[in-house]
């Protein structure tokens, strides 16, 4: 899900397990790692699912024929066929992918984006926000999800900022995780992400309180952990 760093932190032995890649938005740290995986996998065609609105940023900014080869055709001396193969998805309507059921939800965003509630055939439920603002609350009638991996970008003091930007502090976190409970009765396992390097200590901080308050266990997502749901 989302490919900001999927190139650069994955192993090329890695790299060539993945079948499919989700894309939740257009921005370049979300998508930046795409080109990049198709030219060191140019023997398998990988499907990319993402809005229509994300799959044109990609198609007409990256992958454009100018910036990278259009690695959704043929190309001749070079691609025997497409490395790369672009499906399109609509909010709401699930599809299968790879043995998982996706649902693609609208998310808050300065661009068109979307979270995914993947479904294992076990019926594991976990929801991943990739970039958004406030109104995650509006999901939670559609979900279920027993872990939630949202971003977190910037602390309180910048509460502006991030409502500006369409991304959230703590203190909106908190609102969001007290509406799930409202809704469900209980609360998720949360991982966060997407914290500004440069505030992450402060981040950190505010959002121990608001574990605290909560009394739940908030984790902070890093590069190899494994998470068992």
């Amino acid at each position: 899900m989302d490919a900001g760093s999927l190139a650069s932190e994955l192993s090329f032995s890695e790299q060539e397990k993945i079948k499919a890649i989700l894309l939740s938005h257009g921005h370049y740290d979300h998508i930046r790692g795409v080109p990049a995986f198709a030219f060191n996998n140019p023997d398998q065609t990988t499907e990319i699912f993402a809005t229509p609105q994300t799959l044109k940023i990609l198609s007409s900014h990256l992958i454009d024929g100018v910036i990278y080869p259009k690695f959704t055709k043929k190309i001749p001396f070079f691609l025997e066929k497409p490395s790369l193969k672009f499906v399109a998805l609509e909010p709401f309507v699930p599809v299968d992918i790879e043995g998982y059921q996706v649902l693609p939800l609208p998310v808050r965003h300065t661009i068109n984006a979307v979270g995914f509630e993947l479904t294992s055939k076990d019926g594991k439920k976990v929801f991943y926000s990739g970039d958004t603002g406030p109104g995650l609350s509006a999901l939670w009638e559609h979900i279920s999800p027993q872990l939630i991996i949202v971003e977190v970008t910037f602390p309180n003091r910048l509460e502006n900022r991030a409502i500006n930007s369409a991304h959230l502090c703590p203190k909106m976190l908190k609102k969001e995780l007290i509406d799930f409970h409202r809704i469900k009765g209980c609360y998720p396992q949360v991982i966060l992400f997407h914290l500004s390097p440069k505030l992450e200590e402060e981040i950190k901080k505010e959002v121990k309180e608001v574990s605290k308050e909560l009394k739940l266990n908030i984790g902070i997502a890093c590069e190899g952990e494994k998470i068992i749901v």
